[in-house]
């Protein structure tokens, strides 16, 4: 089986900066549709969480949206949200039997390209304990495929891109899969705007920017645009800069990057204290644990 992060190694730079960016949540207004009518009701269906339904939903928003694990890849966000969600008092007290999947876990520490090809793969191949896991996701992406249609980039996205396109090679670097990825990017036609469309059967964003930037640019003329802790520990993993697109604040960090931020990493003046002041402001707008 070929390597689909082939791509990312092979990857030539034809500009002096490089800029990786997310993609739900980041350039989209997505994550809300995409997290609240096709995840949770797939949580809730697939996982038997009906009689909890609604502390199920809670969680899966806090885990997927409210905390800082906003944006992680779809595997370990469920195996969090059936942990919280096993130990509220709420579901302890209706005796309802929330699931583990042991298959899922041992499948996680090995596999680096958390994926539906990896995962279809598996079950392919006899992994039986995994078989409902692909079920449930693949029930995920028919209603993705079936219900986000029409949610268009955030203001100033397309100005963003067009401002840096002359100085930077750019990337979608996200934990989404290529397919829906693709798709969204065509949609709306920014496609034009990256040198290649990164997903999740690529591997993490860690080393998406590994292998497609740390080598071919200077550190300092690196940028990672994104609006989960995943994304800033990705970029502080690779030793290159973050801009942080605030969740519920996401046109003011539009303007605030087109009017300002982009300019300062062109003139190698956003390293240090601007990128440190900004990180503060990330860091503080979403909780580590729920309230309850």
């Amino acid at each position: 089986m070929s390597d689909p992060a082939q791509v990312l190694r092979d990857f030539q730079p034809k500009h002096d900066f490089f800029i990786g960016i997310d993609s739900d949540g980041c350039v989209f207004d997505s994550m809300e549709i995409k997290h609240k009518e096709c995840f949770a009701p797939m949580f809730v269906k697939h996982h038997n969480l009906q009689a909890v339904s609604k502390y199920a939903r809670e969680v899966w928003d806090f885990v997927n949206l409210y905390s800082k694990t906003r944006g992680a890849n779809r595997f370990p966000a469920l195996t969090r949200a059936l942990n919280l969600l096993r130990d509220r008092p709420e579901v302890q007290a209706r005796n309802v039997n929330v699931p583990s999947y042991p298959a899922l876990d041992e499948w996680m520490e090995r596999e680096t390209k958390l994926g539906n090809a990896t995962l279809a793969a598996e079950v392919e191949g006899g992994n039986e304990g995994l078989a409902h896991i692909k079920v449930w996701s693949d029930g995920v992406n028919e209603q993705v495929a079936d219900i986000v249609h029409g949610v268009p980039p955030f203001p100033l996205l397309r100005q963003t891109l067009e401002k840096a396109l002359g100085q930077a090679d750019m990337m979608v670097i996200s934990q989404t899969p290529c397919d829906a990825l693709e798709r969204e990017w065509a949609e709306h036609d920014i496609s034009k705007f990256v040198e290649i469309i990164a997903g999740q059967e690529m591997g993490t964003k860690t080393e998406h920017l590994k292998f497609a930037a740390v080598d071919n640019y200077a550190a300092e003329k690196i940028l990672m645009i994104g609006d989960a802790p995943g994304d800033h520990k990705a970029a502080k993993a690779n030793g290159v800069l973050f801009f942080p697109i605030l969740p519920g604040r996401e046109e003011d960090s539009w303007e605030r990057l087109h009017g300002e931020a982009l300019d300062r990493f062109f003139a190698g003046t956003y390293a240090g204290e601007y990128e440190v002041e900004l990180f503060a402001e990330f860091d503080g707008c979403l909780p580590e644990n729920p309230s309850w």
